[in-house]
């Protein structure tokens, strides 16, 4: 099936107009499938932009499969991945791996390794960097494989639609086991983060919910729930409750039997930037995140 557009409009409006028995569900399953082209072109985005005289082809489920690439294979890059398609690559970082070099230009880090692997299949191929985790902290990092995606992903992170979830191992138990945590942190040049008063003109807001899930007599595990992305914002936010992230001496800890700050990035939940579905990912939580 083809058609003209006639008039600016998004995709997703032209799909429906096309398709008016077919649910929204249906019809951004269609865009997944690689079966939507705008001027011979595959598109995946629901709010694609349309101009006035765009071809659009409706390609039938058969058509779609004989245009999809096989099947990649198994990365040979140290890399623990957790989710790969076109746009997007999902990785479960491991703690005391940079997420990306700093000023001393450090050759092995989370996006080197991920630049490598996608330039296996296409040697022009790169990896946009969209969030960071500190290099202490352990769990899931999305990366961008276009501009674009990378554009969308962060703006999705600065208007706070991103649901981001992390475990923590704390010394004690918070007091009291649910609450938030709101604060206004400062960094200064050397990346020491402090608490400041709220009207500190360099202050920013870190907001952090979070709730107990298991104690023992020393220790609890705790979710923690972020609004916003502050550095060292939860081990921040541990440390004003009495009971900072085991191994994090930086902040108060005093026992460190693992070796490792006790900081774990469990979740991450966003819209696809290529269909506005929402798409959750999750990373298995290491060795010794439990207080029972």
């Amino acid at each position: 099936m083809k058609h003209t557009q006639t008039g600016e409009g998004e995709l997703l409006s032209t799909l429906r107009s096309l398709f008016p028995n077919s649910s929204s569900s249906s019809l951004r399953k269609m865009l997944t499938q690689g079966r939507i082209l705008v001027n011979q072109e595959v598109v995946h985005r629901a709010k694609h932009p349309l101009q006035e005289g765009d071809e659009i082809e409706v390609l039938a489920r058969q058509r779609a499969e004989e245009r999809t690439p096989p099947p990649q294979q198994p990365s040979t890059v140290d890399l623990d991945i957790l989710f790969e398609d076109a746009t997007l690559l999902v990785v479960n970082k491991p703690h005391q791996l940079l997420s990306v070099a700093t000023d001393r230009l450090e050759i092995d880090t989370l996006h080197s390794r991920c630049v490598e692997h996608v330039r296996l299949t296409n040697e022009r191929g790169w990896c946009f960097i969209v969030h960071r985790l500190d290099k202490e902290t352990s769990g899931i990092m999305v990366l961008s494989k276009t501009k674009q995606g990378k554009e969308e992903l962060q703006q999705q992170f600065s208007e706070r639609l991103v649901h981001r979830l992390y475990a923590a191992c704390v010394e004690g138990k918070p007091a009291p086991p649910t609450g938030t945590v709101r604060s206004w942190l400062m960094e200064d040049k050397h990346l020491n983060v402090k608490a400041v008063n709220k009207k500190h003109p360099k202050g920013k807001e870190a907001i952090s919910h979070y709730s107990t899930v298991s104690s023992n007599e020393e220790t609890a595990l705790v979710e923690v729930m972020i609004e916003t992305g502050r550095r060292h914002q939860i081990r921040m936010a541990m440390q004003h409750l009495g009971t900072p992230v085991v191994g994090d001496e930086r902040h108060g800890a005093l026992t460190n039997p693992y070796k490792r700050v006790m900081l774990h990035a469990s979740a991450l939940e966003f819209l696809h930037p290529d269909t506005d579905d929402p798409v959750r990912f999750e990373a298995p939580l290491p060795v010794g995140f439990s207080a029972k």
